[in-house]
C-alpha cells in the first residue's frame, strides 16, 4: 500500500536551516504530485510547496524565495530545503501525494489539500525566535 514517510523534523533558531524529506513506498512515485503542508496549533492547514511529474513547482508566498521543494525519482523521496526560517514557521509538516496510476502533471491546485489523496504522519519543525 501506499506508505508516506516524513524525516524527523526539528528545532532550529531563527534564521537557521532544515531539510525535511519524505520517503514514498508502494507506488510509482513518478507518476505522482507530490505537496508539503503545515498546521500550526489553532490554525487551517496551509500548502506550503509542490511539484507534478514534470518538476514544475509552485510555492506559497509566505515561503518563496526560502523554501525548495525537489524530488529524487530514483529514490522515490521528496524534499524540503527550508532556509530563513522564521519563528512563524513552526508546524507540524506534512507531506502529501497525488497518485492515480498515471503521471501528474496538475499546475494548479496543487497548494489544496483535497487535491491529494495520501498523506504522511507528518513531522514537528520549531523554530525560536
Amino acid at each position: 500500500q501506499v506508505q508516506l514517510v516524513e524525516s524527523v523534523g526539528g528545532s532550529v533558531q531563527s534564521g537557521g536551516s532544515l531539510r525535511l524529506s519524505c520517503a514514498a513506498s508502494g507506488y510509482t512515485y513518478s507518476s505522482s504530485c507530490m505537496g508539503w503542508f503545515r498546521q500550526a496549533p489553532g490554525k487551517v492547514r496551509e500548502g506550503v510547496a509542490s511539484i507534478n511529474s514534470a518538476g514544475r513547482t509552485s510555492y506559497a508566498d509566505s515561503v518563496k524565495g526560502r523554501f525548495t521543494i525537489s524530488q529524487d525519482n530514483a529514490k522515490n523521496t521528496l524534499y524540503l530545503q527550508m532556509n530563513g526560517l522564521k519563528p512563524e514557521d513552526t508546524a507540524m509538516y506534512y507531506c502529501a501525494a497525488r497518485y492515480y496510476g498515471r503521471r501528474c502533471y496538475l499546475t494548479s491546485d496543487l497548494l489544496f489539500g483535497h487535491t491529494y489523496n495520501y498523506w504522511g504522519q507528518g513531522t514537528q519543525v520549531t523554530v525560536s525566535s
